[in-house]
């Protein structure tokens, strides 16, 4: 309970910022925190993720919206409406379609990287604020620099209400964890705000916010208008398949939790059908807001009905109460969940263990606080991807040797490297397909080239999952050379999918009969039988 009133607290003027980013009148930024909030919570799977409207989203749906009609308008919260129904429609064709494999590729370590830069995109662009200078870049970049140029116009009162919030909400969580310091900070600011008439010292408020809540009612645009939506729907539904499945994830992993991203498109799109038949527009998983809960103690979506009920109070009756909210105390809020964000001990064991992996949730960090988030999920994607290649490509490959004590042992492939006189038991450590086939085609001739006389090459196949065509092919020329050599081709340890692509590929009728053994040991045994 707790944790929702304190998302609700903070997350209130923030989807205001948010509704006034996406061109729509601003207290459909507080209908994205009822109905959608509730149908995810009820629908998604996770048990952390919050949804509300977010910046990325709205800014795609600005400029989507930006040449059919007038920002705030009847009509452009009716096209709002019918985007946020089309990227529900999406979104279910995403679960239909089981795209939500599409977040596998999302390692642990990238999502440390992915929430480091957010927290470090969060935690910059609200220095502004912090210091009561005006910034209107549209990248974090961009920001820096307006406000790098700007130091000299900074407000001392608005910094010292943002020092004063920094240091209550700090000396509160060296209190009690437990002590929703971000609520008592904000409490405190909106008091401060009326008591020492903030705005006549050039201290930013929020301002009248209108009250009342949403009428359901369904979009109503034609068809025509539905099919120049479509892009735009794509886009925000691309950056909503990605930020929500990552965001979900990392939270996931932090508490060693399964994710179920399918189940979770399902909620999505509820959530959105629920914006859309509210008045509202596009909502999305939210890393600030389900750092919000997280860092208040929240553990389940109960958080998130618990901060639906709250803002349907503050929709109902209370708007009023938020006027006198100094920007600068929301900024400070928002940058200290933005550190939070940082994952600077992740980073640190990343490094520690694993520099080319480290590097690759360096480049994700760098990309998100650089280029956006969508542009930094896409490239740790990609970053994942080229780092499952590079390790398939070049897997870590083995000479079987057995101990005096009967136990395998994998020794590194080396020239003239044998298990016994005159056979070698080589384990390939990956799936063997056009790229990595070379891989092995060079082992096998640094075995051979020197040595002892070889009679037997086993493959040994316990890591090879699959064998494409291509690698097929260089399965039958390694063969064939062996043979040329007087050295019989056997294996071993291959499990029956494999099995049957090498009986479909005609390599098992290729090695004759008798050339197919359960284990390495077996291999041996016939070895040495055959010898004798």
């Amino acid at each position: 309970m707790v944790a929702g009133v304190t998302l609700a607290s903070l997350a209130v003027p923030e989807v205001l910022g948010y509704a006034r980013i996406a061109g729509m009148p601003v207290e459909t930024g507080l209908y994205t925190l009822l109905v959608p909030l509730v149908v995810f919570a009820l629908l998604g799977a996770s048990r952390h993720l919050v949804v509300g409207a977010d910046s990325a989203t709205a800014a795609i749906l600005a400029a989507g919206l930006a040449g059919l009609a007038v920002p705030a308008s009847a009509r452009y919260v009716q096209l709002a409406g019918a985007a946020a129904l089309l990227v529900a429609a999406l979104l279910l064709l995403a679960r239909l379609a089981r795209l939500g494999f599409l977040a596998d590729f999302l390692s642990r370590t990238v999502l440390v990287g992915f929430l480091t830069g957010v927290g470090i995109q969060v935690a910059v662009g609200q220095l502004g604020d912090m210091l009561g200078v005006s910034t209107s870049g549209a990248s974090l970049p961009g920001k820096v620099v307006e406000l790098a140029t700007g130091l000299s116009g900074t407000n001392a009162a608005a910094v010292a209400v943002s020092a004063c919030v920094i240091v209550l909400v700090l000396g509160l969580r060296r209190v009690s964890g437990r002590i929703p310091g971000a609520l008592v900070a904000v409490v405190a600011a909106i008091a401060a705000g009326r008591a020492l008439d903030l705005p006549l010292r050039g201290v930013a408020v929020l301002g009248q916010v209108p009250g009342g809540l949403p009428v359901p009612s369904l979009p109503g645009v034609s068809l025509a208008d539905a099919r120049a939506l479509i892009p735009t729907a794509a886009a925000m539904c691309v950056v909503i398949l990605a930020q929500s499945a990552a965001t979900a994830r990392a939270y996931a992993a932090r508490y060693d939790e399964q994710a179920d991203t399918d189940s979770d498109l399902v909620g999505l799109a509820g959530a959105n059908v629920g914006a859309a038949l509210t008045g509202s527009f596009v909502v999305n998983g939210s890393p600030t807001k389900t750092q919000m809960v997280d860092e208040a103690g929240g553990r389940s979506q109960l958080a998130q009905l618990a901060a639906a009920a709250t803002v349907f109070v503050v929709v109902a009756a209370l708007t009023g109460l938020l006027d006198a909210l100094p920007l600068a105390a929301l900024a400070s809020v928002v940058f200290l969940i933005g550190v939070d964000l940082v994952d600077v001990a992740g980073m640190r064991r990343i490094y520690a263990v694993r520099r080319t992996e480290f590097v690759v949730a360096a480049l994700t960090a760098v990309t998100v606080v650089l280029l956006g988030v969508e542009t930094g999920i896409a490239v740790a994607v990609v970053a994942s991807i080229i780092d499952h290649l590079r390790h398939s490509y070049s897997p870590h490959n083995a000479v079987l040797v057995r101990s005096p004590t009967g136990h395998w042992r994998s020794l590194p492939v080396t020239a003239g490297a044998r298990t016994a006189a005159g056979l070698v038991v080589y384990r390939f450590g990956s799936g063997l397909y056009f790229a990595n086939a070379v891989r092995f085609a060079d082992d096998v001739a640094l075995l051979t080239r020197s040595g002892p006389p070889l009679t037997w090459f086993c493959l040994d196949g316990a890591a090879i999952g699959d064998v494409d065509y291509s690698a097929a092919a260089v399965l039958a020329r390694v063969r064939t050379q062996l043979q040329a050599t007087g050295a019989r081709m056997v294996l071993a340890n291959v499990n029956e999918q494999v099995a049957a692509q090498l009986e479909r590929y005609g390599l098992t009728a290729a090695l004759g009969p008798g050339a197919c053994f359960d284990t390495a040991g077996e291999v041996l045994d016939a070895f040495r039988r055959k010898a004798d």
